[in-house]
């Protein structure tokens, strides 16, 4: 039985992915993370010590998160089947796999119907201004979040999963949306938010590296982890530059330049050499890379999880 518990969880709640994407006609758990969070933003991101507020919210959240995760395991534990129906379900919801390379796609599609449709649906996924793209800079950036996210979305809630459990991943997932919130180096965020910024550079250190490995590996060009140490340093970010490089080298493309953000540029080093245009063909390959990581990190998460049990 706790082999079942073990394994069936995580392939129900991977398959329910595959099939759904994002349920977003159900009450989703990452979404009340977000009010959460806004609420404590809203109450405690003024005045002063805005620093230590920071810093104690983001604890609190993500041990909060961990602690009522583990808590509700252990009390529906008695009844078996119960517990792998709401595992597999928490799964669900912190995987983003299917959706994020149905957003991938879908930019390249709206942007071969014209150059508005492309950045209103690229817009969807980045955090920079929009209204300006070129068709180019729309492609790329849609590509730079295909990598970036398959670590983010795929691959670091399935080793903190592997780790520590269901509990494991959804204190992931409420790092992972206090970064993405409150983590910015603006006038807002620069005090309150840097200790999410932190947690979740610390929490995604080794899933980016592991993301970039894993992606080279299943496009059997090896040769490209000397790219990937040579230009996964190139980001602003410690960890997004390593998927990306990954797949700058995969693509032989070039990602990176500035981009507006909040009304402020921001100048990002490039990642890799070959300027070229993208079409169609490249969104199809790094679909393929994600998809392909994303199975191989599925085994690897069973094997550690099994592993556990002896």
């Amino acid at each position: 039985m706790d082999v079942i518990i073990t394994v069936l969880p995580l392939i129900i709640g991977w398959t329910l992915d595959l099939l759904f994407g994002d349920p977003t006609k159900l009450p989703h758990p990452i979404v009340w993370f977000g009010k959460i969070i806004s609420v404590c933003e809203h109450k405690f991101n003024h005045g002063k010590s805005k620093r230590l507020k920071g810093r104690l919210t983001a604890v609190a959240l993500i041990v909060g998160t961990y602690i009522a995760t583990w808590l509700l395991l252990d009390v529906i534990s008695p009844y078996a089947w119960l517990n792998v129906v709401v595992q597999a379900f928490m799964i669900f919801y912190c995987l983003a796999g299917t959706t994020l390379i149905k957003e991938g796609r879908m930019v390249f599609e709206a942007v071969d119907i014209s150059l508005e449709n492309g950045r209103i649906q690229v817009g969807r996924i980045v955090g920079r201004n929009t209204a300006n793209l070129s068709p180019q800079e729309i492609r790329t950036a849609a590509l730079e979040t295909l990598a970036e996210n398959l670590s983010d979305g795929v691959v670091a809630p399935l080793f903190w999963y592997a780790l520590l459990g269901v509990p494991g991943m959804m204190a992931y997932k409420m790092v992972n949306t206090l970064d993405s919130m409150i983590g910015y180096k603006n006038e807002r965020y620069l005090d309150f938010g840097c200790m999410a910024a932190k947690i979740d550079d610390l929490a995604n250190y080794i899933p980016a590296r592991l993301t970039a490995l894993l992606m080279i590996f299943v496009s059997g060009k090896m040769r490209l982890l000397s790219f990937v140490r040579k230009y996964g340093r190139c980001h602003a970010s410690p960890n997004s530059g390593y998927p990306e490089a990954a797949l700058a080298g995969i693509l032989d493309c070039r990602f990176g330049g500035t981009h507006d953000y909040f009304g402020e540029s921001v100048y990002k080093p490039y990642i890799g050499e070959n300027h070229r245009d993208f079409d169609y063909t490249d969104v199809v390959k790094a679909i393929s890379i994600n998809r392909r990581t994303e199975i191989f990190m599925i085994f690897i998460t069973l094997g550690v999880r099994l592993l556990l049990l002896l």
